[in-house]
């Protein structure tokens, strides 16, 4: 499968960012990620909010994006509520990206291990969440993409290649 005919978008989850308080430092930086490793991707910005982070996923898959990455809210704090936004949402959990992504931001920085992030599919899209940090992002971004091309594929009834 050839990932530049494959859409992607990325999902920044900031109470600051989306009140225009903050940049967004992480959506550009998956974006650009994504980019050069063939994906076509647009960055939306919400709040910590379950209903918000679910609409935007579900808006995103809707316009096409068979990979959404979320970046943010992944955290031990009140505000961080992503995983929860997964409820109901992810249709078939695939925990080994989740726990690769934990583990390959453990080996740079130990509180990556806090991170709450999921990963699994809705519908024929894989949706992976990622902490906000633009450090996770550039660790997280190369662990997706190495499988996300071959998740669509499967998606989509290819064979093992």
């Amino acid at each position: 499968m050839n990932a530049a005919t494959l859409s992607a978008a990325v999902v920044t989850v900031s109470d600051r960012s989306a009140a225009g308080v903050r940049a967004d430092g992480s959506g550009p930086v998956a974006a650009q990620l994504l980019a050069d490793a063939g994906w076509s991707a647009e960055v939306s910005i919400v709040p910590d909010e379950i209903d918000d982070i679910r609409r935007a996923v579900i808006e995103a898959i809707a316009s096409g994006a068979r990979l959404v990455v979320t970046t943010g809210g992944t955290g031990v704090s009140p505000r961080d509520v992503t995983p929860e936004a997964m409820d109901g949402l992810l249709e078939r959990e695939l925990p080994g990206i989740a726990e690769e992504l934990r583990r390959v931001g453990a080996m740079k920085l130990p509180q990556a291990m806090l991170s709450r992030g999921r990963a699994g599919l809705v519908g024929s899209s894989l949706v992976v969440n990622l902490p906000g940090s633009p450090g996770a992002v550039r660790d997280g971004i190369p662990v997706v993409t190495s499988i996300a091309a071959h998740v669509v594929s499967q998606l989509d009834g290819e064979d093992h290649a």
